[in-house]
């Protein structure tokens, strides 16, 4: 008992599974990784809060407490929880409907969104609901990655061509506001940030554990400071609080919660499926722990609820970070603290340094970032391979960039759903035949050397018995049965693909079956699973001796069939009901 009180306590706890066993030899990947990803954290913070709408400090606030408490929480040993580019534009989407951006009520709004989005994550990891994973298909996460990445990148463009330019989550109002304002190009920041963006992609090709964007950073200060480009137009961060992050008792006002929730709970699950798609990843790669999606929930939760009482707005697993933490050798969430540690120093000494940083360094961090994001290679195979999903994908693409993110994921869900009702509600049904010389049964319209017979069917369900199918199945198989123009003695049904039959498959059973008797053919049933016999018997679906209807294989079935044991008059004796 005692052990397993400690399993479960471990469970909720993972840190207690890795802490307790910390050997020293782990502490050198960790010590580099958790450097090199702090070190990386510091300009991306700064340069997602200013998608967010925010302040560049609260980029630093929300990389300190929620990697601590993930460390705590969390089961993937790699996941590097913070700040990332797509959250950050949903919540500038969102937010910046409510308050004007850059305003007190705009950043507590930005700081109470974290605190709900925790909320129902913490809510949905204890009910049990990690399985919401699925609701996302690749197609769909493709396509509005996509398109949310060529939002993020192109609202950077004011800071890149150093111009005020119209903030928008709809792309050709961005790209309109930009070409009328291209003859107000401030030629010195367009440099900056052709140069940062030169600057750190040339540093991933020389090594992937070079700190491009930190390199961008110190040459973009270095170079403001000693020409004194502020002077001439750059557009720069100036002062950035210093200090560790105050605690903040949140707002919890209905007005607050009612305005909050809808976009709380969006980003509480595009968030999670970011998190949770990162930290699968690392783990098919590492093979030493286990990922739990329902675990996963609460700690993420718990990280943004924690965080937001210090003045962090959403956070979750970054792609790019949780890449780079696996790659310099971080072996357990240790990493992750060392990280939390690094930037709580640079809060407490370093941030004056950041005074003379160019907007256009941060924007151009961000467009290396996100251009990550956008996933042709997928698109093109999907095209090749997949027409459907490539639509769902196009789909999801095309209303995100028309209508903003929200809607175009929503768009992408509903759509997936229909698209599975509508595959659900056409199974493949196929007429099968024996292979010469075996007892094994094919599509007759796949395989030509196959023996069929006048006075029997053989067909093959390779779905549930359910109320959105059922028709369909019944029209099928008494189309096939108009074919054979009255020859037919007996219908043999392959059900070995069954898994269920749901009540209005009863009832569409029994008036298939009641529509054979009719026409004198009889119905017999192979490699029926047990749940599926169960319901059968419940209903009163079969009558009379089990062996003369269910059988273990097709083979068995067809044999029966083919042996004359079962007398002609008797046909119709096992579908009919009492009456």
């Amino acid at each position: 008992m005692c052990q397993l009180n400690q399993n479960k306590v471990k469970q909720f706890l993972p840190i207690l599974s890795w802490l307790p066993n910390y050997k020293k030899s782990q502490f050198n990947g960790d010590l580099f990784a958790g450097l090199t990803v702090g070190v990386m954290l510091v300009p991306q913070g700064m340069a997602y809060a200013l998608i967010a709408g925010l302040p560049p400090v609260y980029g630093l606030y929300a990389s300190v407490v929620p990697q601590l408490i993930y460390a705590i929480f969390g089961t993937s040993r790699q996941l590097s929880v913070a700040p990332v580019a797509m959250d950050s534009l949903l919540v500038a989407t969102g937010v910046s409907v409510m308050a004007t951006e850059g305003s007190e009520a705009y950043i507590t709004y930005a700081i109470m969104l974290a605190f709900f989005m925790g909320a129902a994550q913490l809510l949905l990891g204890l009910i049990r609901m990690g399985f919401i994973t699925n609701l996302l298909s690749k197609p769909v996460i493709s396509g509005f990655t996509s398109a949310a990445a060529l939002i993020i990148g192109l609202n950077q463009l004011k800071y890149i061509l150093g111009v005020e330019l119209e903030k928008s989550n709809q792309v050709y109002k961005i790209l309109w506001s930009a070409i009328g304002k291209l003859n107000d190009t401030h030629s010195i920041t367009l440099l900056i940030g052709i140069l940062g963006i030169f600057l750190i992609k040339g540093s991933k090709k020389i090594s992937s554990k070079l700190p491009g964007a930190l390199l961008a950073v110190v040459l973009g200060i270095a170079a403001v400071s000693l020409l004194g480009l502020d002077s001439r137009g750059v557009s720069i961060v100036r002062d950035v609080p210093q200090g560790l992050p105050a605690l903040v008792m949140p707002d919890l006002s209905l007005e607050t919660f009612q305005k909050l929730l809808p976009l709380s709970l969006t980003i509480a699950v595009v968030a999670f499926m970011e998190a949770f798609s990162v930290a699968k990843a690392i783990e098919a790669k590492k093979r030493n722990y286990k990922v739990v999606p329902n675990q996963e929930l609460v700690a993420l939760g718990a990280a943004n609820i924690v965080g937001s009482l210090f003045q962090s707005y959403p956070v979750t697993g970054g792609f790019s970070r949780s890449a780079v933490n696996y790659q310099a050798g971080a072996n357990t969430p240790m990493a992750s603290i060392i990280s939390a540690v690094l930037v709580a120093l640079t809060l407490l000494f370093l941030t004056p340094l950041f005074y003379h940083l160019p907007h256009a360094v941060l924007a151009s961090i961000i467009m290396v970032a996100v251009a990550g994001l956008i996933d042709l290679g997928y698109a093109r195979t999907l095209w090749k391979t997949n027409k459907i999903e490539f639509g769902l994908l196009l789909a999801t693409f095309l209303v995100t960039l028309q209508f903003s993110m929200v809607p175009g994921i929503v768009t992408g869900i509903v759509l997936s759903i229909l698209i599975l009702l509508f595959k659900a509600a056409n199974p493949h049904i196929a007429v099968l035949g024996r292979v010469k010389g075996l007892e094994e049964y094919r599509n007759v319209k796949r395989f030509v050397d196959v023996e069929t017979w006048p006075e029997l069917l053989v067909m093959r369900v390779d779905a549930p018995f359910a109320f959105v199918n059922i028709q369909t199945i019944k029209d099928r198989i008494l189309a096939e049965v108009h074919k054979r123009d009255g020859k037919l003695k007996f219908v043999v049904l392959d059900a070995a693909s069954v898994a269920y039959v749901d009540a209005t498959g009863v009832i569409g059973l029994r008036e298939l079956m009641d529509s054979l008797a009719e026409k004198g053919i009889r119905i017999l049933y192979a490699e029926v699973i047990g749940p599926v016999r169960d319901t059968f018997y419940r209903n009163r679906l079969v009558e009379g001796e089990a062996s003369e209807v269910f059988f273990l294989t097709t083979n068995d079935a067809v044999n029966y069939c083919l042996s004359g044991e079962y007398a002609n008059e008797k046909v119709a004796l096992v579908t009919q009901r009492n009456t």
